[in-house]
């Protein structure tokens, strides 16, 4: 069971957060705060796996708890929960395990739950990617990339939620995201393996599917792509 914090000056915003918190089997006791001070009089205690931090708070901000965080020989994991993306950057330099924007809906906040179980289970950080957005540079997790689109020498990822376009060719991501279970289908995309659900052979030409969108598989990648879809026991529909 995951022991949290969750740490907001407004007390019905932290009393949402509680409530969704609450109705995931993987959360044991939830501690909530209303100031920085508050917060960090809890996190004393040792007993906090996880930290559930609002950003802009007065006098000590979430980012200034953070800090102090970082600096323990064994930090709980600290998932941001804001209004906006203004510090993203910053949240994840200070190693953030998520970074949720308000309102929180169910379905995301499992997904931050789930990253803290992977590493309380030993699992590794996970690569960010900084990605600029209407002006806004964000970060995010390569993990959560589902497939890439060449356009010409940009490339953009597609993620549950929306897509990012980046200056680098898919052929560079192609070599450099290898090892990380993204295979090239075409000369136009790269998919995450894990992320892919089905393969199709249809009249038109064999397609995949990732994350709902059906991307075509070309006659000189098919070889590889069946390989590593039979060494994820995922199999061809007929």
């Amino acid at each position: 069971m995951i022991n949290v914090l969750v740490v907001d000056d407004e007390l019905p915003a932290v009393e949402e957060l509680a409530f969704l918190l609450g109705r995931d089997g993987r959360i044991g006791k939830i501690l909530r705060a209303t100031s920085g001070s508050e917060a960090l009089r809890a996190l004393s205690t040792g007993t906090v796996d996880a930290v559930f931090l609002d950003i802009h708070m007065p006098a000590v901000s979430g980012l200034d708890i953070a800090r102090a965080i970082s600096t323990s020989s064994h930090p709980p994991a600290v998932v941001f929960v804001t209004a906006d993306e203004e510090h993203a950057l910053a949240a994840f330099e200070l190693a953030a395990v998520d970074y949720l924007l308000k309102p929180v809906r169910a379905e995301r906040l499992a997904r931050s739950v789930g990253r803290i179980s992977e590493l309380r289970e030993g699992g590794s950080a996970p690569e960010m990617i900084t990605v600029d957005q209407g002006g806004t540079t964000r970060m995010i997790r390569r993990d959560d990339v589902t497939y890439v689109q060449a356009q010409g020498d940009y490339a953009r990822l597609h993620t549950a939620d929306a897509s990012y376009l980046i200056r680098v060719p898919l052929a560079d991501l192609e070599q450099q995201w290898a090892d990380a279970g993204f295979i090239r289908t075409h000369r136009s995309y790269l998919v995450a393996l894990k992320h892919v659900t089905s393969m199709k052979l249809a009249a038109d030409g064999p397609r995949v599917t990732v994350a709902g969108a059906g991307l075509p598989i070309s006659r000189r990648h098919l070889p590889t792509v069946r390989e590593k879809l039979q060494a994820n026991r995922i199999r061809p529909q007929a």
